[in-house]
């Protein structure tokens, strides 16, 4: 039997607590939240509100419950399968650390209840829009519905829920949903999460195929899923830039400098088999997306301060600078040093226990 999380060797209560922070920050996906609260942040800019920062920081704590929520189920559902693809990935402690079950199953009850009471406390939207994407989230990993196991399916469900949640928890905690041209920036923040989760199924390939688990890639094939999400990626940039308030030359520029290096970076993938190459490739990617985003953000901030054109065309153009510096340093040296959990061990057994069993030996 494997030792629960907070016992580990030489250590006291404050490492025990530390220790399942950690768990819990790696548990979080903090590149998920980032891109999450990203998300909130454009759902508060597009209602007026860039700027307030304690409703930021209101609506950021349901999305986090949500998201761990949604990380502990699916690992509780994946386990057998993430044991095969992630056997030591530190942000899957069920498999990489000694974390049990019912330890599991606690956080992911403690965030649904902190999701919901922390949506309902902005308003009876976000509460509602928070109670359906839990129900939604796990419906993806458990069963009987299952959505995971669906193929296409669960490659459009799952991003809709991702990005529906948090924009709309904050748009609606200020303003109403959105409508007509409005509705282009979710849509267009949806198509492009779609163009990202079908890349994550690369990882996960060996595991899904041996389950039988009929993702977009064990059906298709790598070629077919890197040209339907190249299509998705075009797609989602032109709604987002359509759906800007008053794009700039600058934004379109950028955006259309970002989307050129995520093709690229889409016909490589498609024709590369080292493991590490890919995962690389897709990494890249994924800092083009989180750019694109930023720049974005950027753009709403500026408008209603009324910068003018040079400086709005200077700031997107250091964003895009900085981000395409990370991904050169990606493909060429690869991440830093990721979040790294102690592994438990059993405890010493005691003195008198220890002198039976070497009596029975």
């Amino acid at each position: 039997m494997r030792p629960p999380i907070g016992k580990m060797a030489h250590g006291g209560l404050p490492r025990q607590v530390t220790t399942r922070l950690r768990l819990l920050v790696a548990l979080n996906r903090p590149p998920v939240f980032i891109l999450l609260a990203v998300y909130v942040a454009l759902g508060l800019a597009g209602a007026g509100h860039a700027d307030d920062r304690l409703l930021l920081a209101r609506a950021l704590l349901p999305v986090a419950a949500f998201l761990t929520f949604s990380a502990a189920v699916n690992d509780l559902a994946d386990e057998r399968i993430d044991r095969v693809n992630l056997p030591g990935d530190p942000s899957r402690p069920l498999v990489s650390t000694g974390a049990l079950r019912g330890e599991m199953t606690i956080v992911a009850l403690v965030c649904a209840a902190v999701a919901v009471a922390g949506g309902f406390l902005l308003g009876p939207g976000p509460g509602l829009v928070v109670t359906a994407g839990l129900c939604i989230s796990a419906g993806y990993s458990l069963q009987p519905i299952r959505l995971s196991d669906r193929g296409a399916v669960a490659a459009l469900i799952l991003p809709a829920c991702y990005v529906a949640v948090p924009y709309l928890l904050g748009r609606l905690a200020v303003a109403p949903p959105p409508h007509g041209q409005g509705l282009l920036l979710p849509f267009g923040l949806y198509i492009g999460f779609v163009g990202r989760i079908l890349l994550k199924d690369f990882r996960d390939v060996r595991g899904d195929a041996l389950f039988g688990k009929r993702t977009f890639l064990v059906r298709h094939g790598r070629v077919w899923t890197c040209r339907f999400s190249a299509a998705c990626w075009t797609a989602g940039c032109a709604l987002l830039v359509a759906g800007a308030p008053s794009p700039t030359p600058g934004l379109l520029a950028v955006s259309a400098g970002q989307l050129a290096t995520v093709l690229w970076l889409l016909h490589r993938l498609a024709r590369e088999t080292h493991p590490r190459r890919e995962a690389l490739l897709i990494t890249g990617t994924a800092i083009l997306g989180r750019g694109m985003l930023l720049a974005l953000l950027a753009h709403e901030s500026m408008q209603p301060l009324h910068w003018a054109p040079w400086a709005q065309s200077a700031t997107l153009g250091a964003l895009l600078v900085l981000t395409l510096g990370q991904v050169r340093t990606m493909l060429r040296h690869g991440p830093r040093a990721r979040l790294s959990l102690p592994v438990p061990v059993p405890e010493p057994a005691p003195e008198g226990d220890a002198r039976r069993a070497g009596a029975r030996a």
